[in-house]
């Protein structure tokens, strides 16, 4: 897989993220999960475009979004969860929380550096399948720009404070079960600890400008 269209696909859709929190307080919003993504999918690109730092992958900035707009609005216990696996119950809730606070971290660097790369895209909405009464959907999208279309969907679940996402596919691969393998090989010969410890390392790297 393109690494740089991966990240290129995450920006776009961490910050449809971000557009989604004005919203997600409707808990029985009338608009339908791809209406939402569609609508908002035209904002997000707008805000990226109209924000130089944003566009700079200012990762100070991006982490301020993050914070204040994006994680009331993902569920993102259930995202680290899934992507610790089985060995999410035996961590402690000093582990959770640690790993929720490095995983994320990650995430925002990781993606931080790939905003300067979005310029003319625009964000194609597939009708969604699913049923009026589903609490749970997959809202499939195409990032269109130069080149091929770059897959990008989200697993959403409704909750009584609104539609949360709580994973996202780029070009065939969910995030979740990508990290998933990585995180169970950390864990299997370091432990818990183990696996935090090399997430520390991994945002300290990124922060310092190196690759880890």
């Amino acid at each position: 897989m393109n690494r740089r269209l991966f990240q290129r696909a995450g920006a776009l859709g961490l910050f449809v993220m971000l557009a989604l929190a004005p919203w997600g307080l409707r808990a029985q919003t009338a608009e339908a999960p791809d209406q939402l993504i569609r609508r908002l999918s035209n904002e997000v690109l707008d805000t990226i475009k109209a924000d130089k730092d944003v566009q700079a992958g200012d990762v100070r900035k991006v982490m301020g979004f993050v914070d204040s707009k994006i994680m009331p609005h993902v569920n993102f216990t259930r995202m680290t969860a899934s992507a610790v696996g089985r060995n999410w119950r035996q961590a402690t809730p000093e582990q959770q929380k640690r790993l929720q606070e490095e995983f994320k971290t990650l995430l925002v660097r990781t993606y931080a550096g790939a905003l300067s790369q979005v310029r003319d895209q625009t964000v194609s909405v597939k009708p969604l399948r699913a049923a009026a009464t589903d609490t749970e959907v997959t809202v499939r999208s195409e990032v269109i720009g130069r080149g091929e279309p770059i897959e990008l969907d989200y697993r959403m679940e409704q909750t009584p404070g609104g539609w949360r996402i709580y994973d996202l596919n780029v070009l065939g691969v969910w995030l979740v079960e990508t990290y998933r393998t990585q995180f169970a090989q950390e864990i299997s010969a370091r432990g818990i600890d183990g696996l935090i410890a090399s997430l520390v390392e991994r945002n300290k790297s990124a922060a310092s400008g190196r690759k880890g």
